[in-house]
């Protein structure tokens, strides 16, 4: 099993789902030389994920640090699931829910935390089916043109800058609601209220905005009234 490391730098916090733990961004890019010298072309994970999304192959693992060493059952335990893996014009974009385990949990505050991610890189495992190999000095060692993905993996040290993670959704903590709010139009005074006090401190005198955030939240209030 090969390697390839990229990037999960500028984490961006969606609260928009409710604790779900989950993060979006890009397990491989295309075009794009990595550490080890291979180049990795459009379309190379097209048949896996075809077969993959028909049930002719199983998804591929979310692991920690590729597994480690694998000495023990924890080293290849996995920490989450893949929900969604596709295709675009910029790379291999993924999806992915971390569970609501110690380890799924620990790796969520790491990839949070502020002034910088802790975790800031995504590594994938994959067996290469097909490639062209280096025919200049100056070309990369391999163009691989099809590949069998078997895991990725939130990884400590990235070789590749260019792949990225672009939210990571939760709304854990009263400051991720107070947030939302406020992105959603509310006044910091609204949006601290309505944190603190729940439903209720909007009260129907409120503006037009601040009434269909309430709305909205009322209809949310079971995943939020959990947290």
């Amino acid at each position: 099993m090969d390697r390839m490391n990229f990037s999960l730098r500028e984490l961006k916090f969606d609260p928009s789902s409710a604790a779900s733990m989950t993060f979006e961004g890009y397990g491989a890019v295309f075009g794009n030389v990595d550490s080890y010298g291979d180049v990795i072309d459009p379309g190379a994970f097209a048949v896996c994920l075809a077969d993959v999304k028909a049930g002719r192959r199983a998804w591929p693992a979310m692991l920690s640090q590729h597994g480690g060493f694998g000495l023990v059952a924890d080293d290849l335990t996995p920490i989450g699931v893949w929900e969604d893996l596709s295709e675009d014009g910029t790379g291999l974009r993924v999806k992915g829910r971390l569970a609501d385990t110690p380890r799924g949990r620990d790796l969520y505050t790491l990839m949070r935390m502020e002034p910088r991610p802790a975790i800031d890189g995504l590594s994938i495992g994959f067996i290469p089916k097909e490639w062209e190999p280096r025919s200049k000095p100056d070309d990369p060692r391999r163009r691989i043109k099809r590949i069998d993905l078997l895991e990725i993996s939130p990884v400590t040290f990235p070789a590749n800058g260019r792949a990225r993670v672009s939210s990571v959704k939760s709304l854990g903590t009263a400051r991720d609601l107070e947030r939302l709010l406020r992105d959603a139009g509310l006044s910091a005074a609204q949006a601290k209220a309505i944190a603190a006090g729940g439903f209720d401190a909007l009260s129907a005198s409120g503006t037009a905005t601040a009434r269909a955030v309430r709305d909205e939240l009322t209809r949310r209030r079971a995943s939020i009234a959990a947290l």
